[in-house]
């Protein structure tokens, strides 16, 4: 069964990821942030992270670096609704900016249960968003 830590400080988010995600048969660890992201990832290990990029007291950028470089091997899925409410704003792509930190996918908030299985199973798959967008 396959071991998913899931990283959001939203509980309403977290809970409903997990909710799926067990229902879809994995084992899911839920952390309330960073820093308990972190202490989670010391802990045991994880076949995929999902980490959101905006959370309070250690930033999702930051998260999603150190995540990176503390298990540069298990793949990371990077989430964010922030900055995103219009697609007219000359805001950064935090979304890319994830990507290039080490981020193996990243989906949108708020993303389709199907969208999250397929991201995870691709990851579980060794499918990254770079080897996708290297292949000809």
């Amino acid at each position: 069964m396959p071991r998913i830590l899931v990283v959001d400080d939203d509980p309403m988010v977290g809970a409903t990821i997990e909710v799926l995600l067990q229902r879809q048969g994995f084992d899911v660890t839920l952390a309330d942030g960073g820093e308990t992201g972190l202490a989670a990832l010391e802990a045991q290990a994880y076949d995929v992270m999902l980490v959101d990029i905006f959370m309070p007291h250690m930033r999702g950028f930051e998260s999603i670096r150190i995540f990176h470089e503390r298990a540069p091997a298990i793949p990371l899925i990077a989430m964010s609704g922030y900055a995103f409410a219009s697609s007219a704003s000359p805001s950064p792509d935090f979304l890319r900016m994830a990507l290039e930190l080490g981020a193996s996918r990243c989906l949108r908030k708020p993303f389709t249960p199907e969208a999250l299985l397929t991201s995870i199973r691709e990851c579980l798959a060794g499918e990254s968003a770079k080897d996708k967008k290297e292949a000809p």
